[in-house]
């Protein structure tokens, strides 16, 4: 249920009003919008009475249930209007949300070593990216393939932010990581093996970091948010949705399939930022820059690109990996749908004369220190 209140409505009687409707089966929450003040209330609210509630303040202006099983993450929850998750990186403050550019976060499956990670995110840098991604943990079907460096590479994704400046995307496996792992990641990656894994989706919710959760490789586009709704319920409001593909009964072309169609359905249901994964979603790289073009045309605020400076060597997904030189080619492409649909803005915390061989001198002399 959520608690609408006038535009003029003074703070004093929002804090009256949200203490007068407080209760040990009920807890209200301010949400302060652009426009409009919400009280959302969440508990047992069933026998409570909207046309009693409108009763209480000449400032309410409206009353309304909240029908969805996922309450905080319902696009009612906060009257349509759509959150914006800010990321603050060196380079500044990354902005996440429907109303904004796309934001682009690439990187290499996983960490292998220094000169690598720093290589790849000169790069990405260079081409646009705003967010490094890289895994230090890494989920694998087989116990036998590479599993991650683990925190060794927690110290060399730091590196890379020192160098480039980028904001670090990097995934949590287990609750007993996510202390060390928050000293590192702008923004926490909760898998699509973890999605529902509700206690470290509960202790996620208790860090004040941006989580970045993924859908499950067979989650319904209501167990997912379902899973979102664990953060939230926990009190971290800054959630991005990421859709990676899902498993169906055709696996011979693709990896996963992807489902964009979950981007214009996900908006239609909740005010959370939406990112596209696609590079997991077809697990080949010669369908990526389409699915990434599409993904922008369908409506995501965010995409996920697998960048890795010799794929063919990669420990880990290298045949869903773009090379640099690819995602510069892609960048550009990329940057033709995003002005056509008003989500494009490519900033530089350098130059845009500033040259790549520059870059990589100026950053191999900081790596010197």
């Amino acid at each position: 249920m959520i608690v609408i209140m006038k535009t003029d409505t003074p703070n004093l009687e929002i804090q009256r009003i949200i203490q007068e409707l407080q209760s040990e089966s009920i807890t209200p929450e301010k949400i302060v919008g652009k426009h409009k003040v919400i009280i959302g209330l969440v508990g047992d609210t069933a026998t409570l009475s909207p046309e009693h509630l409108q009763q209480i303040s000449p400032f309410i202006e409206k009353v309304m249930r909240v029908d969805k099983p996922f309450k905080r993450a319902s696009l009612e929850f906060r009257h349509g209007e759509p959150t914006e998750v800010s990321v603050p990186t060196p380079n500044g403050v990354v902005v996440f949300g429907q109303n904004h550019p796309i934001v682009t976060v690439a990187g290499p499956c996983s960490v292998e070593n220094e000169e690598m990670i720093v290589e790849t995110a000169q790069r990405v840098k260079a081409a646009g990216a705003q967010l490094l991604r890289g895994g230090a943990y890494k989920p694998r079907t087989s116990p036998y393939s590479f599993q991650g460096h683990g925190e060794s590479a927690l110290d060399l994704l730091a590196k890379a932010r020192e160098v480039t400046g980028l904001g670090i995307v990097t995934e949590v496996m287990d609750s007993v990581d996510l202390p060390k792992v928050a000293e590192v990641a702008d923004i926490i990656q909760i898998g699509a093996r973890n999605m529902q894994n509700f206690s470290l989706l509960k202790q996620a919710g208790a860090i004040n970091k941006p989580v970045l959760l993924k859908r499950g490789m067979a989650a319904t586009i209501e167990d997912w948010l379902m899973s979102a709704e664990y953060i939230l319920a926990a009190g971290n409001p800054n959630v991005i949705l990421c859709e990676r593909g899902i498993r169906t009964f055709d696996r011979k072309y693709t990896r996963n399939t992807l489902d964009l169609a979950a981007v214009p359905v996900l908006r239609s249901l909740t005010h959370l930022p939406i990112m596209v994964d696609p590079s997991h979603g077809t697990g080949k790289v010669e369908y990526v820059p389409t699915m990434a073009k599409a993904a922008i045309a369908a409506g995501a605020d965010s995409l996920m690109i697998e960048v890795h400076p010799n794929p063919a060597k990669a420990l880990s997904d290298g045949p869903q990996s773009l090379t640099p030189e690819g995602f510069d080619r892609l960048m550009e492409q990329m940057e033709i749908v995003g002005q056509t649909v008003g989500r494009w803005s490519k900033k530089f915390s350098l130059s845009t004369a500033t040259s790549f061989s520059t870059t990589k001198a100026l950053s191999k002399s900081s790596l010197a220190k």
